[in-house]
This record gives structure tokens, C-alpha cells and sequence, in this order.
């Protein structure tokens, strides 16, 4: 049985130190994998990077985007680029090294049994290092938040390291999620749950970054609790025709 083909999702936005040594160990992994990077055009020259790598490599494939057009989008123009492409797995992960790519054959392993698998800091096993007290708070609490307004049973909810089986990804309206920035990770994992998909989750150590800047910041955060409570509301009777406006029409309770 021929195994799915794999694409990785990398949105990138001023990652000229981290991008070609992330490509290449993601080129070494003993998987056929196809690297979809979606750049909001960076001022630092990651794109000239990704175009340079492309024309070495066919497998590298960039996508740019005239500015930084936020990190929803950018996950959506990936994941169509890898559904067009006949991908059957398709992963997101974060350009910084975060997320390593070693443990990548270990997700795609656990796709044998699950239509979605993260990368998780908060199972056994998982952890986090060089990462601030306040950052470590922050994520937790973020996601205990999450957990407990809508029910979601992964641990580690605001994760982007993360592996989709095809189908999934084919069934949800990408370009009717309402989310923009991290709190889409929130609303797709929301979606994919209520649709009854299975979910499961592999630890890995999350690494703060050591080179360039955080994307995270406060208009982040409220983002990221304004989707809460809006994916919470369109879960009562009376907040249903919002949350369908919302495109959460695809999440229906089984």
C-alpha cells in the first residue's frame, strides 16, 4: 500500500534566519515530503530565500502574498495549494523551530489511527523549554479557557504543529472561518471535533524561539478570546444562526 503523499504548511513572516536550515531538515527526514511556504512578503528576504531553495529543490514550494495578510489566511492558501497538489497529509508548523521537525514521523505514524494529530506540549511526555514564566502562563491558561468553554477534549489546543488527514480539511468551508491569527487554530480544531473526526495527540518539547521576533501579542490574546466566546455563544439555542454565519455550519453535533 502506497503511503499519502505529505505536505508541510510553514507560514512565514520575517524568518530569513530560520527558513533554509528548517527546509533542509525537513528535506532530510526519511519521509516523500512536498514543503508549501506562505510568505506575507518579508522585508528581511525570506521570499528571495524560498525562491532560491525552490529552484534547487522541486519540492520547495513558496507562495507569496503581497503583505502580511495574518496567519489564518496564510494556513488557508497553504492548505488549498496541498489539497490542489493531491496531498493526503497535510501538516502546519510554525517557521522558528519551535516546532522540530523530528517528530514529525512520529505524528504521521499516529495518522494510522487518528483523522487528526497534534504536536502537544501538555500530554505526557510534551513539555516546553526556554519559554518565560509569563509565556508559560499565558499558554495554559489560554488553553484550559478553550477546554472549558467548548468542551474541546485535546490538551493543547492552540498548538499549530499539526497533521490533517485530507478529508478533514476537504469537509470544513476554509474560507468561511471567521478567526484570523492564532485563535483560527482554536476554531479549526473546534470544527473537526464536532464533525466527529478523531483526534489524537503526540508530545513533543516545544521550543521558545531563539532567533527573530514572537508573532504573539496582545491583539493576539483577544482574538484568541473573542473566538472563545463566540464559538461558545453559537453553541447555545439562541447563538446557532451566528455561528452558522460564522461557518461553523460544517460542525454540526453528531
Amino acid at each position: 500500500m502506497q503511503p499519502d503523499p505529505i505536505a508541510v504548511v510553514i507560514p512565514t513572516y520575517n524568518e530569513a534566519e530560520n527558513i533554509e536550515p528548517l527546509v533542509q531538515q525537513l528535506m532530510a527526514l526519511p519521509l516523500d515530503l512536498r514543503v508549501i511556504v506562505v510568505d506575507d512578503n518579508s522585508p528581511d528576504g525570506t521570499g528571495a530565500i524560498l525562491d532560491r531553495l525552490a529552484a534547487e529543490d522541486g519540492r520547495v514550494i513558496p507562495i507569496h502574498r503581497p503583505g502580511k495578510l495574518g496567519l489564518g489566511t496564510a494556513h488557508i492558501a497553504g492548505f488549498k495549494r496541498a489539497l490542489a497538489d493531491g496531498a493526503g497529509l497535510i501538516l502546519s508548523m510554525d517557521a522558528d523551530f519551535s516546532h522540530n521537525p523530528r517528530y514529525i514521523p512520529a505524528m504521521v505514524d499516529k495518522m494510522r489511527e487518528c483523522d487528526l494529530v497534534i504536536g502537544s506540549r501538555y500530554v505526557r511526555g510534551g513539555g516546553t523549554r526556554f519559554c518565560t514564566l509569563p509565556r508559560k502562563v499565558l499558554s495554559w491558561g489560554a488553553n484550559a479557557f478553550a477546554r472549558i468553554m467548548l468542551g474541546l477534549r485535546a490538551r493543547d489546543c492552540t498548538a499549530g504543529f499539526r497533521c490533517y488527514r485530507r478529508e478533514v480539511l476537504e469537509r470544513i468551508a476554509l474560507d468561511e472561518i471567521f478567526s484570523e491569527g492564532y485563535s483560527f487554530l482554536i476554531e479549526i480544531l473546534y470544527c473537526v471535533q464536532r464533525m466527529g473526526y478523531r483526534i489524537g495527540e503526540t508530545p513533543i518539547i516545544f521550543e521558545n524561539r531563539r532567533r527573530g521576533a514572537s508573532k504573539v501579542s496582545k491583539k493576539e490574546i483577544y482574538r484568541a478570546l473573542d473566538t472563545v466566546l463566540r464559538l461558545r455563544l453559537g453553541r447555545l439555542p439562541w447563538g446557532r444562526g451566528a455561528a452558522r454565519r460564522a461557518g461553523n455550519e460544517h460542525a454540526q453535533e453528531n
